[in-house]
């Protein structure tokens, strides 16, 4: 326990370093919300790619694995497939359009590429932010107390304290700049852990294969081609990577890129790393398999394999990797809140005329702000990491990634339609579990998010109309 407390404290010292030394650079707020738009290819694509992994990656996705076998690496797949699309269609475009608009925000960008003046599209961002995203941050905040309670021995209402009262200070500090600094730490540590811990505790395919059909587990990715199958490997692709085209924590990373010709090599560096990570989280939950019959939490499988083939010490990094994933994102997610409530809500609604420090304080504040709510939501782990981030992750995909695909190709949706497909995709997510159907979440929400957006478009076209630029 010594030797990973040992660990733990190394770690943290090296992001609070980082986070200090990146203070230097934080002038105004646009240095602290997109960094200047500075990043180079390697700090953006990592940037990208720790910002999405989270605590989720570690525990979620190989809990998953680990009780439902490996029919459920079609998902994973699936995440892997829509992120290539979102570096390829997405990220060049959103880059050029929102310098272009000197947006630094989801909803200023919005409301800018659609000419709304009334301030609605920002306010009711800003509402599906903070819905979101508050779940979203404590299902982080439930993954860092989870894994320093094991580390630290502690209770998990203090672990969870101790382990945000360590990320605040920097990225309180630093912002933007500092998050892409240490998530190419921490991306590089992340992948280190991900793919060394099922290299080490890897035995062969049979035992696995057995271990599987003992426990009545998948153990095909086709088990057969029946339409019903088939149905479910559509919805096991679609009801995660459809949600990319949403998420504001990773496509505000394309944005602070300083050259946007370089954007392919952080497409190709960022794909590299996250094909390894995944299947190394798939790996890991199939190793449980064969190691565990029998988990009381399935979500610590990864921890328990560390645990049981590793040095203390060496296990203590490897679950500073877990810790990497899920600060990441954290922080990452924090910032973007933060950033929607002072411009969208602070300097909209209370102080138009804010100064660009004044707006730089005021996302500090609200930094601090998110955090303690997160943390009040997290103490009570109502549910399992897996099912918060796949809440929050589907609300924010359904509420912003039609809407985002829209206002980079379409002609001919208005104001109108922008803000009837945010709340039409952000209700639907939220209600949608309540009827219980086999259809995933996102799936529905994208689709009926986009219907609303060219109804309601084509009704009050005659109202108002702007063509969209084109930034190839």
């Amino acid at each position: 326990m010594t030797a990973q407390v040992g660990s733990a404290i190394l770690y943290f010292a090296i992001l609070i370093t980082i986070g200090f030394l990146a203070q230097k650079r934080m002038h105004t707020a646009k240095d602290f919300l997109i960094g200047g738009r500075s990043l180079n290819f390697w700090l953006t694509a990592f940037a990208a790619h720790a910002s999405d992994a989270s605590s989720w990656l570690f525990l979620g996705l190989p809990a998953m694995i680990f009780t439902k076998g490996v029919f459920s690496s079609w998902m994973a797949i699936g995440l892997v497939f829509f992120m290539f699309l979102n570096w390829q269609i997405v990220a060049p475009r959103v880059r050029l359009a929102t310098e272009k608009y000197n947006s630094m925000t989801f909803s200023s960008f919005f409301e800018s590429r659609f000419a709304d003046t009334s301030g609605i599209i920002r306010i009711v961002s800003a509402i599906m932010l903070f819905g979101f995203y508050t779940i979203y941050i404590s299902a982080g905040v439930v993954g860092m107390g989870i894994l320093l309670q094991s580390i630290l021995g502690l209770s998990y209402q203090l672990s969870t304290l101790i382990g945000l009262c360590l990320i605040i200070p920097y990225l309180f500090a630093g912002g933007y700049l500092t998050l892409a600094w240490t998530d190419l730490f921490q991306a590089l540590l992340l992948l280190i852990a991900i793919v060394s811990v099922p290299l080490i505790a890897f035995k062969g395919w049979a035992p696995i294969q057995n271990a599987l059909v003992a426990q009545n587990l998948s153990d095909k990715l086709f088990p057969d081609f029946s339409g019903y199958t088939l149905l479910a490997i559509f919805f096991a692709l679609t009801s995660w990577g459809l949600g990319y085209f949403g998420q504001p924590h990773i496509v505000t990373k394309f944005m602070g890129i300083s050259n946007p010709k370089h954007l392919p090599k952080a497409k190709y560096v960022g794909m590299t790393w996250q094909i390894l990570t995944f299947a190394g989280a798939v790996l890991i939950g199939l190793e449980g398999v064969s190691y565990f019959k029998h988990l009381q939490d399935p979500e610590t499988v990864f921890i328990r394999i560390a645990d049981l083939l590793m040095h203390p010490f060496v296990a203590g990094l490897m679950l500073c990797g877990v810790l990497a994933a899920t600060i990441s994102t954290i922080n990452s997610q924090i910032l973007v809140l933060a950033s929607s409530l002072s411009e969208d809500v602070y300097k909209r609604i209370w102080r138009k005329n804010a100064s660009s420090k004044e707006i730089l304080w005021a996302s500090r504040v609200f930094i601090v702000f998110a955090s303690i709510l997160a943390y009040t939501i997290a103490v009570f782990r109502i549910s399992t990491i897996y099912e918060l981030v796949f809440f929050a992750w589907s609300g924010l995909g359904a509420s912003f990634g039609p809407l985002m695909i829209a206002a980079l190709f379409a002609r001919k949706v208005n104001k109108y339609g922008a803000f009837a497909a945010i709340l039409t995709g952000g209700i639907t997510a939220a209600l949608w579990p309540l009827a219980k159907s086999q259809v995933p979440t996102l799936l529905i929400g994208f689709i009926l998010s986009f219907i609303a957006m060219w109804i309601v478009s084509k009704l009050t076209r005659r109202w108002h109309t702007h063509e969209v630029v084109h930034f190839d």
